[in-house]
């Protein structure tokens, strides 16, 4: 029996985005009962982008197979995730799929010893949980705790966003709590950050200033947070804050927050230090202005500023 061509399969099931609704449903149809996962993980993708709906019983299907000898069925987790990403779009709103994925562990040989393939699944499987309508509010709260607590970093940045996601008082209460307690990756209490102000706006600035004067890499988080909030008082906290960022590359992280806000005033502030600052400033600011290169204003401000220093 010739070796078949996979790479080839999953480019014509590519090709399935251009052809007629009733060819690629059929054909889409059978590339779910493929046995091999790369096969299935592009035909869910194809699925998703053409918003086949009458195919999400075949999806369901497929994903319930794939649990079985799960390893061997689909390693990577490729179809899996593929899978419960694409019901996501779909905007599946039953938890049965979800709820399955949130708990898959799947260990994988690799060269160090094993790995844990599923994180990436449980993460999207936290984010479809969110929108689900068939299970209490308070059952996917709890559930959401639980994985913040998970052991995959990922697995946590998304319990947070799906947390977030949730909205309401005790979204916001949750993800006070799990900025006081804290994380061992920065990266997920900086998404604490960045959902905090999100869900409160004004109300979460004074939390989230807080952490401006705590350890290196959460303190970098915090600033990059309230920047990127676009709220026009986080403005006033990073220009506070600047004073007391000694260290060149805690400065670097505020001005580069201050641009990133894209606030007249944080502009302002920035094309102020290119004319009057240090020079270590200077260089500081043009470097966080590089973010609206792209910008004929903010270049002829800079070139003002730049004007000013040379008359100064």
């Amino acid at each position: 029996m010739p070796k078949r061509d996979v790479e080839a399969v999953v480019r014509r099931i590519g090709l399935l985005r251009d052809v007629t609704h009733a060819e690629a449903v059929v054909e889409l149809r059978k590339a779910l009962l493929d046995r091999v996962n790369l096969v299935m993980a592009k035909a869910a993708k194809v699925i998703a982008e053409r918003q086949l709906l009458e195919l999400i019983p075949e999806l369901l299907a497929a994903f319930d197979r794939l649990f079985v000898d799960a390893a061997e069925r689909d390693p990577q987790c490729w179809a899996k995730t593929a899978i419960a990403k694409t019901l996501t779009e779909l905007d599946y709103r039953e938890s049965a799929p979800y709820l399955r994925g949130r708990q898959h562990i799947q260990m994988e040989a690799v060269w160090a010893g094993r790995q844990d393939t599923a994180q990436t699944l449980r993460g999207i499987c936290l984010l479809g949980l969110a929108s689900c309508n068939d299970i209490t509010r308070s059952a996917i709260l709890r559930l959401l705790v639980d994985s913040m607590a998970d052991k995959a970093q990922v697995v946590r940045v998304e319990a947070v966003r799906a947390t977030t996601e949730m909205d309401g008082e005790e979204a916001a209460l949750l993800l006070r709590l799990k900025a006081r307690v804290g994380d061992s990756e920065p990266a997920v209490t900086g998404q604490v950050f960045d959902s905090l102000l999100r869900l409160e706006r004004d109300s979460a600035l004074p939390l989230v200033a807080e952490f401006l004067d705590g350890p290196d890499d959460i303190r970098e988080e915090a600033a990059l947070a309230l920047g990127s909030s676009r709220i026009a008082g986080a403005v006033e906290i990073l220009v506070n804050a600047l004073p007391r960022a000694r260290e060149p590359s805690f400065r670097k992280t505020v001005l580069r927050a201050l641009s990133a806000s894209r606030q007249e005033k944080a502009l302002e502030f920035l094309f102020a230090m290119v004319r009057e600052g240090l020079r270590a400033d200077m260089d500081a600011a043009l470097e966080a202005l590089e973010l609206h290169r792209e910008s004929a204003e903010i270049r002829l401000a800079i070139e003002a500023a730049m004007k000013g220093r040379r008359d100064r």
